[in-house]
Parts: structure tokens; sequence; C-alpha cells
């Protein structure tokens, strides 16, 4: 298949197809678009990256266009559900751009925000419904959608579902969709849990395949850095100062640590911006499109913006913290490597992750490149303490100057930072963003690297790293 136009589409989406500048299908739209427009249920298995939103969109836009209904259906016809709020609202921006021309509806509606619009949006009529499922039970068990006249059903990233706890809940919203329908499930992997939700929710399965199970994409360049935990942030900001790093994404294991890392990056006069739970979807927002724009080049992120993250021109990725799951490493390197330009994925590996790194490369079924820590790397300036890096035993008159705690000063000074907005788990992400202190005249804090005796480590001591 070589042409959108061989793919006998309706007119209104080759027109938005020709708006876009897009005219020949990627092998995961070549192969799941023709069963998809015939009727069958289809179980895709491809990684991020290889165009598979349009892989669904499109057919699920072209049945609704010549399926008509007879009347006015109470409720969506199509439901989308995925598993973050990122990549919802980039389903819902794809469903807006092909069927800019059809006169189709759609509402978004996700987690860790105000319910109010959106529920408008679907009073107003909603032909599509792309939904995180904690959001979506929330509104069932109000009686505020139905879900009785869903003909076309499409579960996106199923195995990132299955690794935050929504299979349940899948389960639970299916019933609540009538029997007869179309099914499409895309995952980049396919464990056994998946395959028995395939056999539960789909009718003899059309399963095409752009990729083998957990493979990497072949344009990345992978390396990894056997260095100590202190080492690290020195070695990250060293790395970042390369011309060649023009965006890049740094993972870490934990949301602390996101943000941990952007003060010492910003304290190295770096632009950083960190994503992840328990912080408003404007502040998101404005990180991601600071990212997207080039104004803040470094997005530090955990495993939340793996799969939902879609900005072209990601050079690299930095993962700061091996992923405690072997499945991770191949998503979070998916970030770069995008739309058929090529990119770099660099690991570092503490004693402590050994484990973890073994597992990767079993997985991948490929040895990663080791690189050499650079002899010197320069001291990071001491970073500003936060409320959660101090002792918890603080003695007592250090607060405020030396001088004597005040009572409820401690609580309030603990309850002035933003709270997580309350909704189910993996429906919410947000952001810290920090510009770099020019000119800080902080001291050098020490390293000390941990000393163990294992293959290629290479601690640095104060003396090499001057």
């Amino acid at each position: 298949m070589t042409h959108f136009d061989a793919l006998s589409l309706a007119p209104a989406l080759l027109k938005a197809l020709r708006d876009e500048g897009y005219a020949t299908p990627t092998p995961i739209q070549a192969k799941a678009i023709p069963p998809s427009l015939a009727g069958s249920d289809v179980l895709g298995i491809a990684q991020t990256g290889t165009g598979k939103t349009a892989a669904f969109a499109l057919p699920t836009l072209h049945q609704l266009i010549t399926h008509k209904v007879a009347g006015h259906a109470k409720g969506p016809r199509a439901l989308v559900l995925a598993p973050t709020r990122e990549l919802a609202a980039q389903i819902g921006e794809s469903f807006a751009t092909y069927g800019r021309h059809t006169g189709l509806k759609h509402a978004v509606i996700f987690g860790g925000v105000g319910q109010g619009p959106q529920v408008q949006a679907i009073r107003r009529g909603a032909d599509i419904l792309v939904a995180t499922p904690g959001r979506l039970i929330d509104l069932m068990e109000q009686k505020l959608v139905d879900l009785r006249a869903v003909q076309f059903l499409t579960l996106d990233e199923a195995d990132r579902m299955l690794d935050m706890g929504f299979i349940q809940p899948i389960r639970r919203i299916a019933k609540a969709v009538p029997a007869k329908r179309q099914t499409m499930l895309f995952s980049a992997t396919m464990p056994d849990e998946i395959r028995h939700l395939v056999q539960e929710l789909m009718h003899t399965p059309v399963e095409v395949k752009v990729t083998p199970t957990a493979s990497t994409v072949d344009r990345i360049a992978q390396s990894i850095y056997w260095i100590g935990r202190g080492d690290k942030p020195a070695l990250l900001a060293h790395m970042l100062r390369d011309p060649a790093v023009r965006r890049a994404v740094v993972f870490t294991k934990t949301k602390h640590g996101a943000d941990k890392v952007v003060r010492k990056l910003v304290a190295a006069g770096l632009h950083a911006a960190a994503i992840h739970g328990n912080k408003a979807q404007s502040q998101r927002t404005r990180a991601l499109d600071a990212f997207r724009s080039g104004r803040t080049p470094v997005l530090v992120a955990t495993d939340i913006a793996a799969r939902g993250l879609d900005v072209d021109g990601i050079t690299h990725v930095f993962n700061f913290d091996l992923p405690m799951e072997p499945e991770a490493y191949v998503h979070r390197i998916g970030r770069t490597a995008r739309a058929g330009a090529s990119g770099e994925a660099i690991s570092f590996c503490d004693p402590e992750e050994r484990g973890l790194l073994k597992a990767i490369e079993r997985l991948t079924k490929a040895t990663i490149q080791r690189r050499e820590v650079p002899a010197e790397l320069p001291e990071l300036p001491r970073v500003a303490h936060t409320p959660r890096d101090q002792p918890r035993r603080a003695s007592r008159g250090s607060h405020g100057g030396g001088g004597p705690r005040r009572k409820g000063q401690g609580k309030r000074q603990r309850n002035s930072g933003e709270r997580a907005s309350p909704s189910h788990a993996g429906d919410h992400a947000g952001v810290a963003v920090a510009e770099p202190r020019h000119g800080s005249d902080g001291a050098p804090r020490s390293a000390s690297p941990s000393r163990h005796g294992w293959p290629g480590y290479r601690g640095l001591s104060r003396r090499g790293r001057r």
C-alpha cells in the first residue's frame, strides 16, 4: 500500500490528510486500516511513534461517517480509552485534525481537573469520547455519561493500562458498552494478561504487527555509563552542555527525584522542567508547551511521560535512573528517533542497578554499548534544600533564623505546597518548573561515590573531578 487514496477512506478524511501533507501511510496504518474498514476487530502490536493513533482514528471516523444512525444517538458512538491524560489529549487532537471536514464532534475527559467543562462537552453531543478509565468510571457512577450507543471501542496502549492497574476498570467499562460492536486494541507488548483481555473483549480479531515485541528502534544509538549515584548529576549536566543535545528527556524513578535533578541542573545554569504527578494541569501544560517550543530544552520526567509524550525533535533520552520494569526502557527511549529521525539514548547505571540492566538486555536481546565516564567532571553548585531534603530531626531553635519555632509554623510550611488533585491512579501528571539562577555563589557540594568491586565501574574522587 503506497498511498492513502488506495485505502478507500472517505473523501473528507483524505482532504484532511492532504491538508496535513500526509500522502503515504505508515506500516501499522497500511496493515490496520483495511480490516478496520471491513468491520473486523483489530489487534495491533506496535511501538509508540509508529503512527498507530491514525491507524484507529481514521477508520473510526470513516465508520461513523458511513454508518449513520436513525435519529440522534444518546451518548457517544465511539469510545477510545487511554492510560494517561497526556495521551488522551493527544488522541483528541488527532481526531480534531483528521475529522475537521466531517462535522463529527469529540470530547476528551481525564482526571486531575474539574469535571464540569468535560460534562458539558458530553452533553452538547460528542460522537467520539476519548477518556482515561478513572475519570470515565467517575462519570459513569454519577450517571453523567451513557455508553449504550457505543459502536466502536478502542483501547490504546493496553499494556500501559495493565501496568497502571486499569484492567478491572476496563472490564467494567466494556460491560457498559453494547456487546455488538467493533473493537480495536493496540499495545506495544503482549503479556499474558493482555492476551486474556483480548479473548474477553474481541471476536476473532485480525492481528497486525509492525515490530517484534519489545524491540527497540534501530535508529536509536544506545549507550550506558557505569557511575556512582552521587556523580550522576554532574555527568548529566556535563552531557547536556553538548550542542548536539538540542531537546532531551531525562527519566527518573520518582517524582521527588525528578524535582531534585531539576534543582541541580538549574543551579548549574541549565534550563529544565520536571513533569510528574501531584501538580496542576495548567502547570503541566505550560511546561510541555515550553518544551515543545524549545524555551525549556530539558524535560525531567517520571514514567508517567514515557508513553503519552509525543514531541518531535527530541534528540536525546537520558535514563538517570534505570526503570524497574525492563519494558519501560523500550517506551522511554522511544521518545526519540520519531518520524524518521535518529536519536540517542544514554543510561546511567550505579551498582544497585546492575540487575535492572541485565533485565533490559535480556528483553531487548542486545548488549548496550558501555562508555567510559570522563576523567574530570565539574563540581555542581550547592542547591537550596526543600523541606523534604531536610533531616527529620531538627534541633530546637533552628527555625526562623535561629529563633524558636512558633506553634503551627511547621504545619503551615508543609501545607504551603500545592496539593495533588484527587483522581484515579494514572489520570494525573504535573510539573515543577524552574529557571536557572545564573551566578550562584553557593559552595560546591562534595560528592563521594560509592566504591564497589563491579566490572567497568569508575568512581570519581574529588581530586579527579576538579
